[in-house]
Formats: structure tokens, C-alpha cells, sequence
């Protein structure tokens, strides 16, 4: 294993090692991630984008990194969210196909699941016709003007938010705070990418190399359609503004060893498990997947995804 230096961040042949197979999940965005310096869209170009989008898979594509939706709902996802479940009202901000609906649904008396694109929001009311207790809107991509305030006791999103920046997760936070019961809780993976600024700023000078110091496992120039604005900080400071506790920040890989995700709990201040915030960094992130897919394939009965 050999060790380097790279604008500060201590880098290894063994932390930059790919995930096995992750690679090939950078094109299956509805965007050219081959262009690893394109912005992130704007809510008007992430509306038409998804509405574009064919979503043959109806996005279970995005679990294959864990072998099965199964696996990374049971494996990965629940253990992390079991504190806050069940749960009353359950909103859901950004559910394109359902592919969290599907566990969420068993989780609350009532579920309210919100989405930019009305395609998505119309093929949930088909998949889920025969659940009585959801809800179905869509918005602006920035608010919840639909949602009463204090009447949800779980806020849920994974796997979307971290596409968007920093103007559009402080809108949201001002939402949540408002439509949060007192005591309350919201579990919301975002961008952490802008913690990386200086890196990927030294790192796109040497983009006439980039891929093969990729190879080389020297680099990690791959931004995931991550927004560059947001960060874990910003959503600790968006929430104590609003008037809300973050809980937890796990700070996680999702492509090599670059933490450029977040996943963020949070309450109501003055909640009774209102306390200071726990950071976590964690650079195993893409192993956790790694193993469930294998754990996946090994029990599995079928080819089918569930």
C-alpha cells in the first residue's frame, strides 16, 4: 500500500480502490457525468430532466451497489433510521418511483410523499393504489406550502437532496422546521462536496491526466452530481437557524474515500433527545455496500430486485 499527500488530504492505493462494479454507476444519472466538472441543475432543468427520464428500473438501478433494494433498505438504511420508527405522519420529500415509499408505507399511520415531477408523483399513485394512509403532492422543489404546521413526526429523504445546493436544503430546513411536531425528527441525506472545495479545485488543474491517475488510484475526481455548495456544516448551521437540532452527521464515501456525503439527524430544539451534535467519518461507506451485495447474492433466491 503506498501512501500520499494530495492538497492536504492523506490518500492510500488502499482507500482510493474502487468499489467493485461502482464505476458504471456514474452513467445511469439522466445527465453527462463523463463531463466530471457539469453544475448541478437547476430545480426548472431537474424538473425536465426527470420528467425525461425513462426510469425503466423505476430507480431501483441505484441500489445495485448493495445487490438488492432489499439489502440497502434492511442493511444499510433501517439500522440507521429504527430510533425514529414507527412513526405518525412520515414525510417523504423527493420519492421519485417509490423506491423508499415501499418501506416507509409500513412504518406510519400516515404518509405524505412529495415531488418535483408530477411523473413520478403520478406513477406512485398507481404503484401504491392500495394503500389508504398516502398522501401525494407536487411542488416547487424548494417548500412544503401543502404540509400543515407541527404535523409530521418524521421527515425522510435519501438519495435525492444531495442534488441540489445549498439555496434549495435552506428552504427545505425552513419547511421542516415548520411542518416538524415538537419533538420530531428528520433523517435527510445531503451533499457534503463543498468540504472538498480546495481539493477538487487543485485536482481539476490536472484534468489533461485525470483518468489515469484514476487508474493509478491517485485521484478521486468524480463528483457523483454532488452539489458543490452544500456541506455538513451548512446544514448544522441552516438547522440551528430555523430552530432545529442536528443530532448526528455521518459523514460518508460514495464512490472512493472522499467524504462527499451526509447523512443528517435532527429534532426540534428543547426535544427531549435534543443534545449536542455527533459528527461521524466515515470513509466505509462503499464496504458496508460491498459486503450486503455479497451477503445479497449469496441468500438471494431470484434475479429479481425487490
Amino acid at each position: 500500500m503506498v501512501n500520499h499527500t494530495i492538497c492536504g488530504l492523506k490518500l492510500s492505493t488502499k482507500d482510493l480502490h474502487p468499489s467493485r462494479g461502482r464505476d458504471k454507476l456514474l452513467e445511469i444519472y439522466p445527465f453527462n457525468l463523463s463531463n466530471r466538472e457539469a453544475r448541478v441543475p437547476t430545480i426548472d432543468e431537474n424538473k425536465k430532466n426527470w420528467e425525461d427520464y425513462h426510469w425503466d428500473t423505476h430507480g431501483d438501478i441505484w441500489s445495485e451497489g448493495w445487490g438488492t433494494v432489499d439489502m440497502q433498505w434492511y442493511g444499510t438504511l433501517l439500522p440507521r433510521l429504527h430510533q425514529f420508527v414507527p412513526a405518525g405522519t412520515i414525510l417523504e420529500i423527493a420519492p421519485g418511483y417509490g423506491r423508499w415509499t415501499h418501506y416507509l408505507q409500513n412504518l406510519g399511520d400516515s404518509i405524505i410523499i412529495v415531488d418535483l415531477v408530477q411523473k413520478c408523483i403520478e406513477y406512485c399513485q398507481e404503484r401504491f393504489r392500495e394503500s389508504k394512509n398516502i398522501s401525494y403532492h407536487v411542488n416547487d422543489g424548494k417548500s412544503l406550502a401543502m404540509i400543515p404546521n407541527g404535523s409530521v413526526d418524521l421527515i425522510f429523504s435519501f438519495d435525492s437532496l444531495v442534488h441540489v445546493e445549498e439555496d434549495v436544503i435552506q428552504n427545505y430546513i425552513g419547511e421542516f422546521a415548520r411542518v416538524l411536531k415538537p419533538g420530531g425528527y428528520g433523517f435527510i441525506h445531503h451533499s457534503n462536496l463543498g468540504e472538498y472545495a480546495d481539493y477538487f479545485k487543485f485536482v481539476d488543474k490536472l484534468a489533461f491526466a485525470h483518468d489515469a491517475l484514476y487508474r493509478l488510484r491517485l485521484i478521486d475526481h468524480y463528483k457523483h452530481w454532488r452539489a458543490s455548495s452544500m456541506t455538513a456544516d451548512k446544514f448544522d448551521r441552516f438547522a440551528s437557524e430555523a430552530g432545529l437540532q442536528v443530532l448526528t452527521q455521518e459523514k460518508i464515501n460514495w464512490g472512493r474515500s472522499l467524504l462527499i456525503d451526509c447523512i443528517s439527524t435532527f429534532t426540534t430544539k428543547n426535544a427531549p433527545h435534543a443534545r449536542t451534535r455527533r459528527v461521524i467519518a466515515n470513509p466505509h461507506f462503499r464496504r458496508e455496500s460491498d459486503y450486503l451485495r455479497d451477503l445479497s447474492g449469496a441468500y438471494q433466491l431470484t434475479d429479481k430486485q425487490k
